[in-house]
This record gives structure tokens, sequence and C-alpha cells, in this order.
């Protein structure tokens, strides 16, 4: 009887299909990846096929859909049995966050009920509900509450922030000698690796666990601005330049974009920041209960990513040193 049971959840899930939302993103792009390694069909919705162009090369499915264009939406879900949403509006998209991170999810959701998914999977921010005055968490949380009442079997990852998001904001002005810029003091934070949310992700297929529920994804420590500071100056062998923005200042910003609807991301964005810098996630735990592996380590991730760079500029400098030398031969 446990042979036939186990047979049959084989053959269920190897025809699963994944239709993935926001799949040329950070954290999609590793969704999709770790999808495709565990064996299921993934179809990836893209507004422009160019950009999703890798993600072919992996072997998923590019389907054309626009967010912002709720009638592209529902041909997408053809024999399609999970939705995983891990898409957000950038500072840069020509619309405001609400026509994606609202209008658009909601039309998400109208269409996955249409076509019977078994599960829909979307992706929030932690400690959302304790700042209801930011724009983008407050669409975040009212999408929260829609797919609740929708009817649909649903699981929400609830995330704080991306150890990627810290290269571009530390690791590589600290290389290029160039001002790592603060927002004052900061409160730590549990930052994770897409690749190990990604994991939880796919995990959380396999369980009944999943069903109908809520999850935070933190990483194993949270961290300070100071402390991440310090860990890629040890690391690297540099000194960082520090300079700090005041939080009036950052306010000031937020309401001058808010002046004009082409930059009201960018607004959302540096209130969000505030935020971020004003809030601890220090004591929360892991509470993926089907979590079967251990997180990477900031520490890890770090460590693997200056190793690299300072490999590669090492190869780079006896390159130079060798034509040098051969230079001065002629």
């Amino acid at each position: 009887m446990v042979i036939l049971i186990l047979v049959f959840w084989q053959i269920f899930f190897s025809k699963m299909s994944l239709l993935i939302i926001g799949g040329t993103g950070t954290l999609g792009r590793q969704i999709v990846k770790q999808a495709l390694d565990e064996g299921y069909q993934v179809k990836c919705l893209v507004r422009n096929l160019r950009r999703g162009t890798f993600l072919r090369d992996w072997g998923a499915e590019l389907v054309y859909g626009d967010l912002s264009i709720p009638e592209t939406l529902p041909s997408s879900f053809n024999d399609v049995n999970v939705v995983i949403d891990a898409a957000t509006v950038r500072p840069t998209d020509d619309y405001n966050a609400e026509k994606i991170d609202w209008q658009g999810k909601i039309a998400l959701i109208e269409a996955a009920k249409l076509a019977n998914i078994k599960k829909f999977i979307f992706f929030s921010v932690l400690n959302a509900n304790e700042n209801q005055t930011i724009p983008l968490l407050d669409l975040k949380l009212k999408v929260e509450k829609r797919l609740q009442e929708s009817g649909l079997n649903y699981t929400i990852f609830r995330c704080p922030g991306f150890f990627q998001g810290l290269i571009n904001q530390y690791a590589i002005p600290i290389l290029e000698k160039q001002k790592v810029w603060l927002l004052g003091e900061s409160k730590p934070v549990a930052y994770v690796d897409t690749q190990d949310a990604a994991k939880a992700v796919i995990s959380s297929l396999v369980t009944s666990k999943s069903d109908c529920k809520s999850f935070s994804i933190v990483g194993p420590k949270a961290w300070t601005s100071k402390e991440i500071i310090e860990l890629c100056e040890r690391l690297s062998g540099e000194t960082a330049q520090v300079s700090y923005i005041p939080f009036i200042a950052i306010g000031i910003l937020r309401k001058f974009f808010r002046f004009f609807e082409f930059t009201w991301n960018i607004a959302d964005r540096l209130q969000f920041s505030e935020v971020l810098n004003g809030q601890s996630n220090s004591n929360l735990t892991q509470d993926v209960a089907f979590q079967s592996f251990e997180f990477l380590t900031l520490e890890q991730y770090l460590q693997e990513y200056f190793g690299q760079i300072l490999r590669k500029l090492k190869e780079v400098n006896y390159q130079q040193t060798q034509r040098s030398n051969d230079i001065s031969f002629l």
C-alpha cells in the first residue's frame, strides 16, 4: 500500500506544471532554476521575451503576459497546477506600484481561480503589518488578505531582504574605494540567500503543511550595517569609506518625488529604506517547518563572493604584468 502511494505521489508531481511570475528577477530566477533542477515543468510569465531568453535556455517555457494588462494573463494558465508570484514593480518602471502590486495581483488571483489552480504562492515582506503607512507594504498586505479570502489553496512567504542586494550596497563600493552610504545606525536584519528562499518554496510544493499558511523566511543571523561593513572589510582587505545620510534628508527626497507620478516608485522605495533601517527582526527564527536543509550564512556568501572577485583581480593583474614584460623585451 505504501509503495502504491509513493508511486502515485511521484507520478502526480512529475507532471506538476508551475507558472512563475517575476522569473527574470533576483529571487524569481532562483525559483525557476530550483524548480527545473527538481524536474518540474516551468512556465515563466514575461513582459519582454528577449529579457527572458536565459530562462528558456535553462529549460523553461516563456509565455507573454503583463500584470498591467489583465487580459494578457488567462491564456498563460493553460495546463498549470501551481502559480508562484515573485514579482514586484521596479523603481524604474513606467507605472506606479498600485498598477502592478495591487491591480495586477488581483487580476492574477482571479485568473488563478478561473483556472482551478491547485496552489498559489505569494511573496510578501516581513513585518509589513507594522508599517502599513508605506504604500508598497500596504499593497502587499492587501494582496495577502485578498489571497486568504479567495478560496484558493495558498502559501505566503515573508522575507526581510536578500544577500544579493548587499553586493551593490556594500561589497562593490568597498572594492572600488567608493563611498558606502548609510541611513544612520540600522537595526539588525536577518538577510537570506535567494537560493535558500527558492529551495524553501519548492520544498513547500510536496507537503500539505504549507497549505493555506504563511511563513517567515529569515537568515541564520541578523546583521546591522556596521557589522556587514566590518565583515566586507575583513574579507576584502579594504577599508570602507562610510558616509551617513540623515533620515530627514530621505524624508525630504521622498516628499519631492511624490510630486511627480512617474517617480512614485522611487518615493515608495525611499520610505521603505527608512523603515528597513529602523526596524529589527533579530529575534525571529526560521519557521519553515518543511525545510530540511541548512541556510547559507552571510559570512559564507560574502567569503565566496570576495574570493572569486579577488582571484579574478589577481589573474588580471598577472596578465597585465606579463604583457608589460613582453613589451619591455621588444
